[in-house]
């Protein structure tokens, strides 16, 4: 099992401190979420509350990824990097290639790309995108990506987007892998098809069953290789917590270990304090059982 730190809603300041006390740690990645714009006043509402309000305060960071991890990566040497998740289809899919592109270029290959669809229509409308389309754009989009990715001269004809004959350089290093995040069956359906799936705040339990769907799906689809459930887990605390989920199916866990300790709010040297310790208490024993099959 793997651990990867959010950076939802910290301070810019602190991230590059958390990040080589990631990396010098062990932990796997840097989980980075994304919106463009955070509207005053929305109508419509936030899919993963009860209530549909924001889970983050007005003013609230949302550094751009791709600037991230170019800044991030320079200061590091193996922590890796993934979006949860980008929404593609706010975006010319030929400037997301880019963004990308240079990213795993500049961090030796260390970048996964982690798409949504979005749920926003007022951010789609503001930056000119149509909202009704935006499933069907994000596969075409991916499809475009994969091949604007290759090295040499590429093209590519799809339902919504065309390229006649061009190159995208730097192209990545490496192949860059694509998770999906998203609940609903189309959304899985989507995932399935890719390298993995980020889902949000789950109990094991919850975690596991849409582990299994996912699992259920490669098989109908016919997928083989490496695929990763990315996630993060509301009832595990104690290393055996963790490796079950990881028997059931979870293969990373996104997390703030600061908050184990300290709370969500806390500062700096809090969270480095919750890093280290979390590193010693988890990561270390669990990396030790699963490594011994117990």
């Amino acid at each position: 099992m793997r651990f990867s730190l959010s950076t939802a809603y910290l301070p810019l300041e602190e991230l590059p401190a958390l990040a080589m006390a990631a990396d010098r740690l062990g932990y796997h990645a840097l989980a980075m979420p994304d919106h463009v714009v955070d509207l005053e006043e929305l109508e419509t509402p936030y899919p993963y509350t009860l209530d549909g309000s924001r889970r983050w305060p007005a003013g609230t960071p949302w550094p751009d990824p791709w600037v991230l991890t170019g800044a991030l990566a320079a200061i590091t040497t193996r922590l890796r990097f993934f979006s949860s998740v980008y929404v593609v289809a706010l975006r010319n899919p030929f400037q997301v290639a880019k963004s990308v592109s240079t990213a795993a270029a500049l961090s030796g290959g260390r970048v996964a790309l982690g798409v949504g669809i979005g749920w926003c229509r007022e951010e789609f409308d503001l930056l000119g995108q149509d909202f009704r389309t935006r499933a069907s754009r994000t596969d075409d989009a991916l499809a475009l990506l994969e091949e604007l990715w290759r090295p040499g001269v590429r093209s590519f004809a799809g339902r919504h987007y065309l390229a006649p004959p061009l190159t995208v350089e730097p192209s990545p290093p490496t192949r860059v892998p694509v998770y999906v995040g998203g609940l609903s069956e189309a959304a899985f359906r989507r995932a399935a098809r890719h390298d993995g799936w980020v889902g949000d705040l789950f109990t094991v339990d919850e975690a596991a069953a849409h582990a299994r769907r996912l699992a259920e799906l490669r098989e109908e689809q016919g997928a083989d290789g490496d695929f990763s459930v990315i996630t993060a887990l509301t009832d595990a605390f104690l290393p055996e917590q963790f490796v079950e989920a990881h028997e059931r199916g979870v293969t990373d866990v996104m997390t703030m270990p600061w908050a184990y300790y300290h709370g969500l709010d806390a500062g700096l040297e809090q969270k480095l304090d919750g890093l280290e310790r979390f590193a010693a208490d988890v990561l270390e024993p669990v990396g030790r059982a699963i490594a011994s099959g117990k």
